[in-house]
């Protein structure tokens, strides 16, 4: 399901949140400067350009043209800009407080965001969870616990930096397929924080946590409510106030209709423990027995013994089983619960934990893991596994943890656990057969069974689709080959053997049959959904494809005989004007078979000019009613022109790209636009898959609160996505060719919307995030003719600094030492001349992504002479989450786009026209010793050295 694919779209949940600027201080030589000692929590910015200082070169150029005025923004007879002077403009660049961007980015960005929707398990009525725009700094800025891999919040006893909901209405689905009017959950306390709502089994409850914005013990931390679905009214689940939600890991689940399981923070739990002031020895870590360890980057690691008991101290939960007429019981003693999974048939509980020895060198993840069977009510009857920790794993794709994994409820059997073993140590490097083998066996196994082995795989085991006893679908892939297969299996049938249904390569799209579209049982589960036609005894199912296909996707819904591999299209998207897709099956609350010509489907569609709305379609007559009637997040723009392009790298490799054009551009008349190239490098094992399309030209043009969409409004053109193939085929690896293939694929990128006239040759910009901001910062290093100027956000820069492999790459440094090299911009640091904007959140979390890697670029950028900028936003991790510091990377963007990219006619930007225009009057910089000679025939001003840099006090937010 496509459930969640734009920010602004509606959400849909599983089925089942002027006083002027100070100048700015004098410039200095002395590199102390930018080492001294830093404000936590203050915005910090270094700006370093080649010339001497920008008031300086400002008065001494009086030619150089305002950034955002008129005159040097009008490209294509169309403003790209708003109002200010270049000085005060530069002194607010280097202030160090947060900007807001112009009023046409601003204003789309607060636009107040849709509601995320949520079906009933009768599927007859909507919940509409209401949430808010972007959250302040300071809740950001709340103090948080680093710990195994995770960020807790200690006054929440929560993950930190949880979004929320503000408010739950609930509408009536009608026969007829129309809304009800809204009736509000009611009774909790003004300005609660909602989160994980869930509904019970028969529909006739919600249960939610609240929490409120109060920095003391009894009002911060979570508390469950639960309210009648009828009524809208909400209460409390526990009738004592001391009863607190621990939601570091699993955090309550649905035992029954009227009871739930509860992880709840020990009773008996004081203070935290406090850090000593004086170490009781050393860090120590030993390799002593030789083992081979080899992990990525992780991040957040627990540090010493204190970092563990802190872990103890907030992951801890006690049980408690809380049923709704107010009685409470307390089940098993307290440890660090991590997941509880009732049976289908509500009488036993599987439950996760993790316990000591904890690990310093990975997260809690693999941490030692226990596995037990206990009874609803909380009596022990049998420990399923308890696993090592799990250091070891090999870095190789496709590689997973020893012993046995997935365990889980069969869905279509009452108490039925299976699993998955790997025969090769997990060790993706190990040739054997089999490779995993799966496992079935009763909740509670008769004296001396064993476990069943149901299906043996040669490639890695992922996952199984239920049915019933004739029919399963079992899944295995291989990353190295990209090869997947499904297999059709009988568990209930020795005599069957099985066979494979499908065996394709992962990387062709074109040949994606699709995947069985589930029914949700009475007991909450979901299994097959098995399709009887009239006087019909075959047995069908229904396949919901993305339909890829060479003009863009067309998804499907297939009629699919299991037996005969026959199939019907009963129905697909329209391919002219709209992009639908199926979401869900609206007909399954009933038991017995699911007849065709009863069928019920939750549709969405949308184009390229409309939201994304949601309508019922009913067979026979496939009737439609439209159940949403969402407004347009961004009006100003609805009229923006979207096309999804074709083209070729000079290697024959077929390329797509989504070219998005301002509204009311017409190029024969406007000319040519300034351009932002934004895109991300994926990796493929053949050409040919490498050049499908995916996508399809029809969908909505989502603009999340960071896109490069955004720029439309200030009249960019926007080249979205073209695609960046890193091909590696056979046993060639796609890494060792990476600049080659990237600078390539650059280069017929910008041809094309130069060829199309829609894109300055000298304006064409080029961002991305994370590994887009890597590949930006290799294509100004390798392909500087290409682009005017860079925007790189969150990147990795150096790969030494990543040995044990990085994005798809699983080979060492040490193995593939040349390729982490060439790969790393930082090793080309000297070779960048392109202005490059950094931005990097003070708080990456993301494996890699240290902050460190923009902070050490800037610094070789700098040693170079390099036109570059570096911005680190206080308390933002991998991705940017608080209003102020989006809109100062939008403003940030902008100004950079404004100076770099909306240039004059002659394709140059304003500040260097102003500096030839002054090195042609025989303008001379002594303390630079530059040298220039009258006329138009001075040398280029690009040669001026610098002599210092900004080093600015980051604002406290």
């Amino acid at each position: 399901m496509r459930l969640n694919k734009v920010y602004h779209r509606l959400t849909l949940l599983s089925l089942t949140p002027s006083s002027p600027p100070p100048p700015p201080p004098p410039l200095t030589s002395s590199l102390s400067r930018f080492s001294s000692a830093r404000t936590p929590g203050h915005l910090r910015i270094h700006h370093f350009k080649r010339f001497k200082s920008i008031s300086t070169m400002t008065s001494r150029l009086p030619n150089l043209v305002p950034l955002n005025s008129t005159a040097a923004e009008n490209v294509g007879g169309r403003s790209h800009g708003s109002v200010s002077s270049a000085s005060t403009e530069d002194e607010e660049a280097l202030a160090g407080k947060y900007q807001l961007p112009p009023p046409e980015i601003k204003d789309i960005v607060d636009a107040p965001p849709l509601p995320a929707l949520s079906f009933s398990p009768q599927r007859d009525k909507i919940l509409f969870l209401k949430r808010r725009s972007l959250p302040p700094l300071a809740e950001l800025a709340r103090p948080e616990e680093k710990l195994a891999g995770m960020r807790i919040d200690g006054k929440f006893n929560t993950r930190s930096r949880m979004s929320f909901y503000t408010g739950i209405g609930i509408h009536q689905l009608m026969p007829d397929g129309v809304l009800g009017p809204e009736r509000e959950i009611y009774g909790y306390p003004d300005g609660a924080k909602i989160n994980f709502v869930s509904w019970s089994l028969d529909g006739r409850h919600l249960a939610f946590s609240i929490r409120g914005d109060d920095e003391d013990n009894s009002s911060s931390k979570l508390r469950v409510w639960v309210a009648n679905v009828e009524t809208g009214k909400a209460q409390p689940l526990f009738q004592s106030p001391n009863v607190y939600l621990n939601a570091i890991f699993d955090n309550y689940v649905w035992v029954d209709n009227t009871s739930l399981l509860v992880c709840a923070i020990p009773s008996s739990r004081g203070d935290p423990p406090k850090k000593p002031l004086v170490p009781s020895g050393p860090k120590i870590q030993t390799n002593e027995q030789k083992d081979v360890i080899q992990v990525r980057t992780f991040q957040d690691l627990l540090k010493d013994e204190y970092d563990e008991d802190l872990f103890d101290y907030y992951a801890t939960s006690q049980l408690v089983l809380a049923s709704l007429d107010g009685t409470t019981k307390e089940i098993g003693h307290p440890a660090v619960y991590t997941s509880l999974d009732p049976s289908p048939d509500h009488k036993y509980l599987l439950v996760s934990s993790i316990h000591r020895p904890y690990s310093f060198i990975v997260p809690c993840g693999r941490f030692p893991k226990k596995v037990e069977v206990w009874t609803t009510d909380g009596k022990f009857v049998r420990e399923v596994c308890d696993l090592p920790l799990a250091e070891d794993i090999p870095i190789a794709f496709s590689s997973v943890r020893k012993g046995m994994r997935s365990i889980n409820w069969r869905a279509d059997k009452p108490s039925t656990l299976y699993w998955a073993e790997t025969q090769d140590g997990g060790d993706a490097k190990v040739e054997v057969s089999p490779r995993d083998i799966i496992y079935m066996q009763p909740a509670e196994p008769l004296e001396g069974e064993q476990p069943e082995i149901l299906h043996k795989l040669d490639l890695r085991y992922g996952g199984i689709s239920w049915c019933d006893d004739s029919l399963a679908l079992v899944y295995e892939s291989w990353y190295k080959t990209r090869r997947t297969r499904t297999w059709v299996i009988s568990p209930g049938s020795k005599d069957v053997s099985p066979r494979i249904l499908f065996d394709r390569s992962s990387e062709d799209v074109y040949s994606d049959p699709g995947s069985p579209m589930l029914r949700r049982t009475p007991d909450g589960t979901y299994v097959i959904a098995k399709i009887k036609k009239e006087n019909d005894e075959g047995t069908y199912v229904l396949l919901n494809g993305s339909g890829a296909t060479p003009e863009g996707n067309v998804p499907f819904l297939d009629l699919f005989d299991i037996n005969a591999g026959s199939k019907e299209r009963i129905w697909e998207s329209d391919k002219e004007r709209y992009y639908e897709t199926v979401v869900a099956l609206m007909s399954d609350y009933e038991e017995g078979d699911l007849l065709l010509n009863q069928l019920k489907l939750l549709i969405s569609k949308e184009s390229k000019t409309e939201n994304t709305q949601y309508s019922i379609h009913k067979w026979p007559e496939k009737k439609v009613c439209q159940i949403t009637n969402f407004p347009h997040p961004y009006p100003q723009l609805a009229s923006l022109q979207k096309e999804m392009i074709k083209y070729q790298r000079k290697d024959g490799v077929q390329l797509t790209a989504t070219l998005y054009l301002p509204p009311g551009y017409d190029p024969s008349k406007d000319g040519p636009l300034p351009c932002l190239v934004w895109s991300y490098p994926g990796e493929f094992k053949s050409k040919d898959a490498a050049g499908q399309v995916r996508g399809s030209p029809n969908e909505f043009a989502g603009i999340g609160p960071t896109s490069a969409l955004l720029w439309l409004a200030r009249r960019f053109a926007i080249l979205s996505g073209p695609t960046i193939p890193i091909i590696g085929e056979g046993d060639e690896e796609a890494n060792d060719r990476y600049v080659e293939q990237l600078v390539a694929s650059a280069e017929a990128a910008v041809e094309e919307v130069i060829r199309r006239g829609v894109a300055h040759p000298s304006r064409i910009a080029v961002g991305g995030h994370s590994y887009g901001a890597f590949m930006t910062a290799n294509l100004l290093a390798h392909a500087p003719h290409l682009f005017c100027c860079g925007i790189a956000r969150s990147g990795a820069y150096n790969r030494t600094l990543t040995p044990f492999g990085f994005q798809n790459e699983d080979r060492t440094l040490w193995e593939a030492m040349t390729t982490y090299v060439e790969m790393s911009p930082f090793m080309s640091a000297n070779k960048i001349k392109k202005p490059i904007l950094l931005i990097h959140g003070e708080e990456d979390n993301n494996s890699g992504t240290l902050t460190m890697q923009s902070d050490r670029f800037f610094n070789a950028l700098k040693g170079h002479g390099a036109l570059s900028r570096l911005v680190i936003l206080p308390f933002e991790s991998h991705g940017y989450a608080a209003r102020e510091s989006i809109m100062h990377v939008l403003w940030e963007t902008d100004r950079w786009l404004q100076k770099h990219c909306v240039t004059n006619s002659s394709g140059e930007s304003a500040e260097l026209e102003a500096c030839k225009d002054e090195v042609g009057k025989g303008i001379t910089d002594s303390d630079n010793q530059a040298v220039v000679g009258s006329g138009g025939g001075g040398p280029e001003v690009a040669d001026f050295e610098h002599e210092g840099f900004y080093s600015l006090p980051r604002f406290n937010g």
